[in-house]
C-alpha cells in the first residue's frame, strides 16, 4: 500500500484544515487507516483512525470534537478534517494503514507540516 498525505499548512489558531490520505496498491477494504502527528521534541501520536469496512472511527481524546476522520471508498482517500486548531496542534501529520488484524502500521506516507499560529 502507497500512501500520499497532502493538505498542511498554515493556520490561525481556530481555523480548519483538511488532510487527504490517497491509498493506492491493494486494496484497502480489510485495512485501518489512522493519522498520526509528532510535534517538535515529543513522540508521535496517534490522533484518528477508521476501518475501512465497516467504517469505524477512532479519535484521540486531545482532539475529539474538533478532528473528523472520514473516507471515501471510492477514491480511496482518507480525511482528517480539522476544526478549531490550536497552536498545540503544530505537529507534522502522518498517515497510515494496517490490516485491521495487525497490532501495528505497516504502512506510512510522507508526513504533511500542519503550522498553527497564535
Amino acid at each position: 500500500v502507497q500512501l500520499q498525505a497532502s493538505g498542511g499548512g498554515v493556520v490561525q489558531a481556530g481555523g480548519s484544515l483538511r488532510l487527504s490520505c490517497a491509498a493506492s496498491g491493494r486494496t484497502v477494504s480489510s485495512y485501518v487507516m489512522g493519522w498520526f502527528r509528532q510535534a517538535p521534541g515529543k513522540d508521535r501520536e496517534v490522533v484518528a483512525s477508521i476501518r475501512w469496512s465497516p467504517p469505524t472511527t477512532f479519535v484521540a481524546d486531545s482532539v475529539k470534537g474538533r478532528f473528523t476522520i472520514s473516507r471515501d471508498s471510492a477514491k480511496k482517500n482518507v480525511y482528517l478534517q480539522m476544526n478549531s486548531l490550536e497552536p498545540e496542534d503544530t505537529a507534522v501529520y502522518y498517515c497510515a494503514a494496517k490490516h485491521h488484524a495487525a497490532t501495528s502500521y505497516d504502512y506510512w506516507g510522507q508526513g504533511t507540516l500542519v503550522t498553527v499560529s497564535s
